[in-house]
């Protein structure tokens, strides 16, 4: 008895790093977008919030994305590319306006001190449940439709496991570099003295680049979302052109249809980001508000020059 639980239990690792491979991509997204919302913290506060934000993660996956996908996947699976549209529409939405503010539309973020740690966690947990819903439905779209319920249900939550903790463990690793420089810096090694300098000076550089890779992957994601599933429930011209992309591309290699596919698809997801701000900003002003990126989204977007 105890073999063949052993054998389920392999078959069940072997399904979800199968599974989760093909997931790595929107993990690279996720481990992009998550430092933004932690930039600017005190030192102290950086790992604890980022252990909130994984426990939503976990809740997000265990108590929403997987029992729903399930369901869904049993009983309506027609529904399931409209979710995706959705959230792929909202994180359209976040980059676009991060974008705007680059270029000076809203009034930044220089001016705020301490920050609210619950609307930030709160709005960090919103875009991974998105980020995650994708996760999870590309590795359960991915699995053998032969597997029982109870043999789905341990490779999803393996997944679930697996790919919040390289996330997450990748992001508690990326916001304390710093201080790991620091601890160097103290070094009486002059070579670990001199590492530790460099790793400090290059923080700031480095959240930047990690702002601009985590605005980039909301876009690219969420139009790629938004692009597919439109194809799914009947509207295929956006998906046969980023189809018609790939192929034209295909001759060039791997990496450049990779590089083809994410630019239609984060163009595609600024457009739809634009429109949807326009929208916001158009309801707001009939509603007598002259709502601001700031006061909508303050702790949904931390800008580059908040890192201390």
């Amino acid at each position: 008895m105890s073999v063949g639980l052993l054998a389920v239990v392999d078959d069940i690792l072997s399904a979800a790093m199968k599974a989760s491979a093909k997931a790595a991509g929107v993990v690279i997204d996720d481990a992009a977008v998550t430092p933004q919302y932690v930039q600017g913290l005190t030192p102290a506060r950086e790992l604890p919030v980022v252990g909130k934000i994984a426990l939503g993660s976990i809740a997000n996956k265990f108590l929403i994305i997987i029992p729903i996908a399930l369901l869904l996947t049993a009983f309506a699976p027609w529904v399931l590319p409209y979710l995706l549209i959705i959230g792929g529409t909202y994180l359209c939405f976040e980059g676009a306006e991060k974008v705007l503010e680059w270029f000076g539309f809203g009034h930044g973020h220089a001016d705020e001190g301490a920050r609210d740690e619950k609307r930030l966690i709160w709005g960090a947990i919103r875009t991974d449940l998105i980020l995650s819903t994708e996760i999870m439905l590309i590795s359960l779209a991915s699995l053998d439709p032969d597997l029982g319920i109870w043999e789905t249900l341990g490779v999803l939550a393996v997944i679930a496991l697996l790919m919040t903790g390289v996330v997450y463990g990748a992001v508690a690793l990326l916001v304390k570099l710093d201080d790991i420089g620091l601890r160097m810096a103290k070094n009486p090694v002059r070579n670990v003295r001199h590492t530790g300098t460099r790793i400090v000076r290059s923080m700031p550089a480095v959240f930047r680049v990690i702002s601009v890779v985590g605005t980039v992957a909301m876009l690219w994601v969420g139009g790629h979302l938004v692009v597919v599933n439109l194809g799914e429930v009947g509207w295929h011209a956006p998906a046969d052109l980023l189809h018609g992309v790939d192929e034209l591309l295909a001759s060039l290699g791997g990496f450049v249809v990779w590089l083809g596919n994410t630019a239609v698809s984060a163009v595609a997801g600024m457009l739809i980001g634009l429109i949807v701000v326009g929208v916001v900003l158009l309801i707001g002003k009939l509603m007598g508000k002259r709502p601001t990126f700031d006061e909508a989204h303050r702790a949904d977007h931390p800008a580059p020059e908040s890192v201390a």
